[in-house]
C-alpha cells in the first residue's frame, strides 16, 4: 500500500478546521448549515485516521532525530531504540486505518433499504424458509436498533411467505444489508417429510437502496395503475372495495402490487416507494456498466441468481459461499444479532479487495 504524503494528511486537517469554523459562524444560512455539517459528518473519520497517522510519524521522526544526534545517555538512547521499534511496527496499521477511510464510498451506503425475499425452488418449504429469513433480518434490524415497515407481505398455506417486501430505515442500513443479497439456499428436514430425508430449497434476497424525490423523477404520464379487489388474509373488509394497486412502469416494464392497507391511497404510496427503489437501482446497475468499473470479487455482485449462502441445519451451520466462512451457530445466526460475523467479515473481504485493486493500480 503506498504511503500518503504529509502534504495529502495536512490537507485533509484543513479542510476540517475550515468546514468546522464555518459551521461555528453564527450567520450561516440554515441550508448551508445542513449541507456542511454532512460533509464535515463524514470528513471527521478521515480526519481523525489523519490526525492518529500523522502523530506516529512526527514520533518517530522525533525518535530518530534522536538516536542520530548520539548525544542522550545510553540508557535514553536505549529506551528511544525500542519505542521507534514499536512505533514502526504499528505505522502499517495506522496507514491502513487511513487508506480504509479514503477509499470510494458507495453513495447509496447511508441510505435506507428495500429488502425482498421470495421463495425460490422448494415449494412449501422454500416458503417456510423465506418466512425465517423475514424474521431474521426484523430481529437483526431490532438488535441494530433501525426501524422495520413491513410493504406487503404474501403468506404461503403452510406457513411462511411467498414473498416479502419491508422498508428498513436507521443508520448504516444499505452499507451492511447489501451483501445480503442473492440465493439464499437451506438443506434441513422438512416438517411434512415423514423419511427423515434433508431437502434443499432457497429463497431469493434483493437489497435496494431507497430512493428519494431527487433520485428519480416518475413521470405519472408512463405509469398504468390498476386497482383491484385485495385477495387472501387481512379480513372482510379489505376484500369489499377495489383498495389493492397494481402499478406498471411503461418504459422499463417494471410492476409492483400493493395490497397490505385498507386504503386505496396508502397501497398506491407504498407500491410508488418500491417502484422507486427499483428505478433506482436500475440506473445505479446502468451507470455501473456505462463506466466499465463494475469489479469482479470474492464478496460476489450481488446479483440475486448467485448463491451466496448455505444455512445447513442437521449440522447447526451457516457457509458464505463467497469468502469460504463456515459458523457453528445456525440457531444464533436466525435469531438475528449472529448475522453481524457474517456482515462484517463480508464487509472486511470487500475493503481488503479495494485496498489490493488501489495497490496494482
Amino acid at each position: 500500500m503506498p504511503a500518503l504524503p504529509d502534504e495529502r494528511l495536512r490537507q485533509i486537517l484543513a479542510r476540517e478546521a475550515a468546514l468546522s469554523a464555518e459551521l461555528a459562524n453564527p450567520g450561516i444560512a440554515p441550508e448551508r448549515f445542513v449541507a456542511l455539517s454532512r460533509d464535515y459528518a463524514e470528513l471527521a473519520p478521515v480526519a481523525e485516521a489523519a490526525r492518529a497517522l500523522a502523530a506516529r510519524r512526527r514520533e518517530i521522526a522525533e525518535l530518530e532525530a534522536l538516536l542520530a544526534g548520539g548525544a542522550a545517555e545510553p540508557e535514553l538512547l536505549a529506551m528511544a531504540g525500542e519505542e521507534l521499534a514499536q512505533l514502526r511496527a504499528v505505522l502499517p496499521e495506522a496507514e491502513r486505518a487511513l487508506a480504509l477511510r479514503l477509499l470510494p464510498r458507495d453513495a447509496a451506503d447511508s441510505r435506507a433499504a428495500i429488502l425482498e425475499i421470495r421463495a425460490g425452488t422448494g415449494g412449501d418449504e422454500a416458503a417456510l424458509f423465506a418466512g425465517d429469513l423475514s424474521r431474521m433480518y426484523q430481529r437483526y434490524a431490532e438488535h441494530r436498533g433501525w426501524r422495520v415497515d413491513m410493504l406487503s407481505a404474501s403468506a404461503a398455506d403452510l406457513g411462511g411467505f411467498r414473498e416479502v417486501v419491508m422498508a428498513i430505515e436507521g443508520e448504516g442500513v444499505f452499507a451492511r444489508l447489501k451483501f445480503e443479497a442473492g440465493v439464499h439456499r437451506v438443506q434441513r428436514v422438512p416438517v411434512t417429510e415423514a423419511g427423515g430425508r434433508i431437502h434443499t430449497s432457497a429463497a431469493t434476497v434483493a437489497v435496494l437502496p431507497e430512493a428519494e424525490d431527487v433520485d428519480i423523477a416518475i413521470d405519472e404520464k408512463e405509469l398504468r395503475i390498476d386497482v383491484f379487489r385485495a385477495s387472501g388474509p387481512g379480513g372482510q373488509s379489505v376484500n369489499t372495495t377495489d383498495s389493492a394497486v397494481r402499478i406498471t412502469h411503461l418504459p422499463t416494464g417494471i410492476t409492483v402490487s400493493q395490497q397490505d392497507e385498507k386504503s386505496q391511497h396508502k397501497n398506491r404510496a407504498k407500491a410508488l416507494k418500491v417502484l422507486r427503489a427499483r428505478l433506482y437501482e436500475a440506473e445505479r446497475e446502468r451507470l455501473a456498466r456505462k463506466r466499465s468499473d463494475a469489479r469482479a470479487s470474492m464478496v460476489g455482485s450481488g446479483d440475486r441468481s448467485e448463491r451466496i449462502r448455505t444455512y445447513n441445519f442437521p449440522q447447526g451451520r451457516v457457509t458464505d459461499h463467497r469468502i469460504g466462512l463456515t459458523l457453528h451457530r445456525l440457531a444464533e445466526i436466525l435469531e438475528g444479532p449472529g448475522l453481524d460475523e457474517l456482515i462484517t467479515a463480508l464487509i472486511a473481504e470487500d475493503e481488503a479487495q479495494r485496498l489490493a485493486a488501489l495497490d496494482a493500480a
